[in-house]
Order: C-alpha cells, then sequence, then structure tokens
C-alpha cells in the first residue's frame, strides 16, 4: 500500500521532467513563429534605421561644425564603442535574469538620444547623444536574437537571417531618408525618427508579452550539454577565429557605411545625395546576403558558407579601388552580396559552440561587430586625413584575406558542420 503511494507521488514527477526534456523537441516540431519573428526582425529594421542614420548625416555635421575626418571616426567610436562594451555584460546579466521587457526600455534611451541628437550644437553633445543610441544597441542585440533562437523552431540559420534581414535593410535605409529628409530640412528634421523608436518601444513591448511566458518554460527545463563533442581548447580557438573572420567582415563594411560617400565625392565629384543613394544600394545588397546566408548554412554547413563568403569577396574587393562609377556600383552590390553571407553563419555557429551561455555570446559577437566597426572607423578616419580616401580603401581591399583562417574551425555535427 506504502509502495502504491510512492509510486503515485512520483508518477507526476516523472511526467514533468520528461515534458521538460522533451519541450525543445516539440517547439522544432510546431516549426518557426513566425509572427514573432516577423516582429522582432521589424523591430530590428526599425532599431538599425535609428543607427544608420549617423552615418548618413556625417557630411551635414562635417560642414556646419567643420569636422575632420578623424573626429568623424569619433562619433562612430562613441555610438558603437558604447553597445560594444555593454553588450557581453547585458548578455551575461539575461543569461542569469531574462528581462522580457528590457528591448522597450533600451530603445527608450535611442529615443531620447536621436531627440538629442537633432539640438545638438556642441561636439561633446554630439558625442553624447551617439553613446545614448549605442546604449539602446546594447540592450536590444542580445536579448532579440535569443527570442529569435525561441521562435526558430530549430531552423537556427533561417531564424538568425531573418532577425539580420531586418538590421540590414534598416541599415540601409538610413542614407535615403538622411537624403530625402535630414539633407533638405537640416538636422533638426533628426527628431522626427523619434517616432520609429516609439513605434518600436510599443512593438517590443507586445514582444515582451510573448517572451515571459518562455521564459517560466525554460527554468524549469534542464540545461542541455554540449552535443559537439569538442574539448575546452578547441571551442575557445574556434571562438577566437570567428572573432577574427569577424573583424575582416565588420571592418571592411564600416569602411564603406562610414566613409563611401566621402570616397564616391573625392574622387567621382557626385553630390551628397547621389553618394547616399549609392550607399543605399551596397547596404541593401548586405541585406539580401545576410538574408540567404542562414539558410544556406543550414542545408550545406555553416563552415562552407563562411569559406565561400568572406574569401569570394576578395576578388571584387581588390577590384573595387580601380573602378569607375558604375562599375563601383556593380561591385559594390556583388562584394555586399557575398559578404555579408556569413553574418549568420559566424554567430549561429559561435552559438553552437557555447549553447548554454547563449545571451553572453550573442553579446560578445553583437558588440564586436560594433566595436571593431567604431574602432576601424576611428583608425581609417586617422588615416585618411594623413593620406587620402582612396588609400584607404587600397589597403582595406585586402582585408577579405584573413577568412583564410577559417581552415582552423572545426567540424560540428549537424546544423554547424
Amino acid at each position: 500500500m506504502n509502495k502504491a503511494v510512492i509510486v503515485s507521488k512520483k508518477a507526476p514527477t516523472e511526467k514533468v521532467v520528461l515534458t521538460d526534456a522533451k519541450a525543445s523537441f516539440a517547439t522544432k516540431a510546431a516549426g518557426p513563429a513566425y509572427i514573432v519573428l516577423a516582429g522582432i526582425s521589424f523591430s530590428h529594421f526599425l532599431n538599425d534605421t535609428m543607427q544608420s542614420l549617423i552615418a548618413s548625416v556625417y557630411p551635414i555635421l562635417k560642414d556646419n561644425y567643420a569636422l575632420d575626418f578623424a573626429q568623424i571616426g569619433l562619433i562612430t567610436l562613441a555610438f558603437q564603442f558604447t553597445a560594444s562594451l555593454l553588450q557581453p555584460l547585458v548578455g551575461h546579466f539575461t543569461d542569469k535574469k531574462a528581462q522580457p521587457f528590457s528591448l522597450s526600455i533600451g530603445m527608450g534611451s535611442t529615443f531620447f538620444g536621436l531627440l538629442l541628437l537633432s539640438i545638438a550644437h556642441h561636439y561633446a553633445v554630439i558625442l553624447i547623444a551617439a553613446a545614448m543610441i549605442g546604449l539602446g544597441s546594447a540592450v536590444f542585440h542580445p536579448e532579440s536574437a535569443r527570442i529569435a533562437r525561441l521562435a526558430s523552431g530549430g531552423r537556427y540559420g533561417f531564424a538568425q537571417s531573418v532577425f539580420q534581414l531586418g538590421g540590414s535593410f534598416g541599415t540601409s535605409m538610413g542614407p535615403v531618408l538622411a537624403a530625402l529628409i535630414v539633407v533638405p530640412f537640416g538636422q533638426g528634421s533628426i527628431a522626427w525618427f523619434s517616432s520609429i523608436a516609439f513605434i518600436a518601444i510599443v512593438l517590443l513591448w507586445r514582444i515582451g508579452l510573448w517572451y515571459k511566458p518562455q521564459i517560466t518554460a525554460k527554468k524549469s527545463a534542464p540545461i542541455a550539454p554540449e552535443a559537439h563533442g569538442q574539448s575546452r581548447g578547441t571551442v575557445l580557438l574556434a571562438l577566437g577565429v570567428l572573432v577574427l573572420l569577424l573583424f575582416s567582415k565588420q571592418l571592411y563594411v564600416a569602411s564603406l557605411s562610414s566613409y563611401y560617400i566621402f570616397y564616391l565625392i573625392d574622387r567621382f565629384g557626385v553630390s551628397t545625395q547621389a553618394a547616399q543613394i549609392y550607399l543605399f544600394v551596397f547596404l541593401a545588397a548586405n541585406a539580401v546576403g545576410a538574408f540567404f546566408g542562414g539558410p544556406l548554412g543550414d542545408r550545406f554547413g555553416r563552415r562552407i558558407v563562411i569559406w565561400l563568403s568572406i574569401v569570394g569577396a576578395l576578388p571584387f574587393t581588390l577590384a573595387l579601388p580601380y573602378a569607375g562609377l558604375a562599375a563601383s556600383a556593380v561591385l559594390s552590390v556583388i562584394i555586399g552580396l557575398i559578404i555579408s553571407s556569413t553574418t549568420s553563419s559566424i554567430i549561429v555557429f559561435a552559438q553552437e559552440l557555447v549553447p548554454h551561455r547563449f545571451g553572453m555570446i550573442s553579446g560578445v559577437f553583437f558588440g564586436v561587430a560594433f566595436g571593431i566597426g567604431g574602432l576601424g572607423a576611428a583608425v581609417l578616419g586617422k588615416v585618411a586625413d594623413y593620406t587620402s580616401i582612396e588609400f584607404v580603401y587600397q589597403v582595406c581591399a585586402f582585408l577579405p584575406a584573413i577568412g583564410l583562417f577559417a581552415v582552423f574551425l572545426p567540424k560540428l555535427p549537424q546544423h554547424a558542420r
């Protein structure tokens, strides 16, 4: 009789454990949560649209306040260093205690940063405004990447690509909006874009309502072991290689997104608005490449996509500094399509190497991407002041060759092979 009682008491517990252990498999079977993926991708679009305004209004700030290229680089550094420094910390904190409504709160920092940038009349205030927008980015990326993975239904590369697609298109929209609005109406019109931040705050709050019960389910589930079977040393080496590969990609992209406008104006004598449209073409190609890179990684393996996307861009980057205006536009599209396809594969590869530190790893890699861009922009600006913009592009053309270090990446089972 007592034995029967004991069995009846244990049975519910065993059922709960089995249910929790199979929760991830049930989520995969259900497939991606497309509405959530669309929402978080659109939020990424809004977030990065606002961020890209900073680089897009550089010509205006440069003329209004007589800034040199080094000071322009420091604005990028102020914006991206904040994000780079805080993103891993935010990711580490949310690994321990997820914050479903932190995304909408962080977007508030972007909201006030845009308002401050629109009324800034001193260089120091411009730096503070840029740093506030960077703070919003630091809070946004680690948790939003986690939400994208939760909504993936097991298609991690696809989900990461959908997430990246929103950000890439948002980045590409900055130059267009600057050409259509900020250039004709001046620095004060930047305040109009705070309405975009408000829309993002509302949307992210709604996503937080979906995310909150997912956190409760995650707490009751056991921590999944690392299934790739790699040693700690191999994992650390692989993470170091992935950071190096991201360095080569992001520094090259930073060279174009920060100074491509000045390069086109200086070499071909195009107008500021025309140069912003050329920058939009490059950034739009980046968005398309970022979208297709993830599904290709799911299908053929992330190592192959990383190899082809970084090293495959090398012949075209070497040709760009010597091409005419029309050829430069074509080459920028090819480079954008190829080099951006690696982003999702690098990030998902790193997440699968250290699955129990998802937020921190996401924060490190998103943070490194931002930090490299900021440091690179500052250094390249200084180099451009002492030499020329054309010389900068001749040097940066060799950056994709760093992709050869992908040979040290281990082969992982299933999605990360």
